[in-house]
């Protein structure tokens, strides 16, 4: 006789990205061991990679692509499946900012955690009276390649070839240059011409982009100074 099935609910979110409502399931044992191993190895690379084999499994929902999802659907995809797994409070410890030095452990419920939109943001760059240029966002994909380093800026080749996949399209009154029309070399060569200002705009779209977001108050127990802290991005809801 078979052994009986165990059935695993499903839960549904809705996409930051698209406001699209997509099923997912709570990630198995299985797949936890994975995000264990890849924990353990401390390797941006390996992390980011269970992550997105987790939610490829776990996503439901029919024509859903990964690999193409910005970054920012990704981490709240991947939050919203964690808590549905083992739990919907992570425990972190957090730098004091009074002395830079003080931890103190806090616990945050995953269902405050939000992706926040800028009202600056904007896809659309104007980079003079004649030339335009739209952006898209970087996808998981892209942030692997380039480690997750384009705020670090430890390699700027790194940076550029992430900045020049997001171009979506450059365009003028009388021509349009769509991505695919281009090789990346050539849109590096692109960056490159742009002066101090114009490629500000660029960083203005990446430093205004969606974001997981999540604002806490911390006493430290030395100085008893308290501070707001605030936590961006995947990687600091698991430090």
């Amino acid at each position: 006789m078979p052994l009986p099935t165990i059935t695993t609910p499903t839960y549904e979110l809705v996409l930051p990205s698209t406001g699209k409502t997509i099923k997912y399931r709570p990630f198995l044992v299985k797949e936890e061991k994975v995000l264990v191993i890849a924990m353990e190895s401390e390797d941006t690379k390996q992390i980011t990679n269970a992550v997105k084999t987790v939610i490829k499994n776990c996503v439901e929902t029919r024509g859903i692509k990964v690999e193409t999802l910005p970054t920012f659907d990704i981490e709240y995809l991947f939050l919203n499946i964690r808590s549905k797994s083992v739990g919907e409070e992570i425990d972190v410890n957090l730098i004091c900012p009074d002395d830079g030095e003080t931890e103190v452990p806090v616990t945050i419920n995953v269902d405050e955690i939000q992706v926040i939109k800028n009202d600056k943001h904007n896809n659309c760059i104007k980079l003079d009276d004649n030339i335009m240029m739209e952006m898209k966002y970087p996808s998981l994909d892209q942030f692997i390649k380039s480690n997750f380093d384009i705020s670090k800026n430890a390699n700027i080749d790194q940076s550029f070839d992430l900045i020049a996949s997001c171009i979506d399209k450059i365009f003028t009154e009388e021509e349009v240059w769509t991505s695919s029309d281009v090789t990346k070399k050539e849109l590096v060569d692109f960056l490159d011409q742009m002066n101090t200002n114009q490629f500000k705009e660029i960083e203005e779209f990446f430093n205004t982009m969606p974001k997981l977001s999540y604002e806490v108050q911390v006493k430290n127990p030395k100085t008893g100074v308290e501070s707001k802290v605030v936590l961006e991005g995947l990687a600091s809801f698991f430090g």
